[in-house]
């Protein structure tokens, strides 16, 4: 089992830029993906990001490419998504999750991940 804390939201005007962090504890977090979620006032929970659990492989929703870096850090049990050119539009509670590498199904499946950290907020003024 891990467990995840998100940190580093906050407020930033339109076109700038944030670095979220995802702290694991727990037991192998080299072995889980993790994905980063985001959830906007009144709007369905959305996937923003997956790394698997080498790093090697990433995946990123169409809105957020070429914006949006997702990394980790194995050694220092950290996931991070580095967001750049923030829209207004980016504004939302953002969710780091985490699941284990035999875990099967799509990357941006909700449901296909067990672990979820408490959220951090990002809002973008414009």
């Amino acid at each position: 089992q891990v467990q995840l804390a998100e940190s580093g939201g906050g407020l930033v005007q339109d076109g700038g830029s944030l670095r979220l962090s995802c702290a694991a504890s727990g037991r192998a977090f080299s072995s889980y993906t993790v994905g980063w979620f985001r959830q906007a006032p009144g709007k369905e929970r959305e996937f923003v990001a997956a790394i698997r659990w080498g790093g090697a492989n990433t995946y990123y929703a169409d809105f957020v490419k070429g914006r949006f870096t997702i990394s980790r850090d194995n050694a220092k049990n950290t996931a991070d998504l580095q967001m750049n050119t923030l829209k207004p539009e980016d504004t939302a509670v953002y969710y780091c999750a985490a699941r284990s590498l035999v875990t099967s199904g799509s990357y941006s499946s909700i449901g296909n991940y067990p672990y979820w950290g408490q959220g951090t907020q990002v809002t973008v003024s414009s």
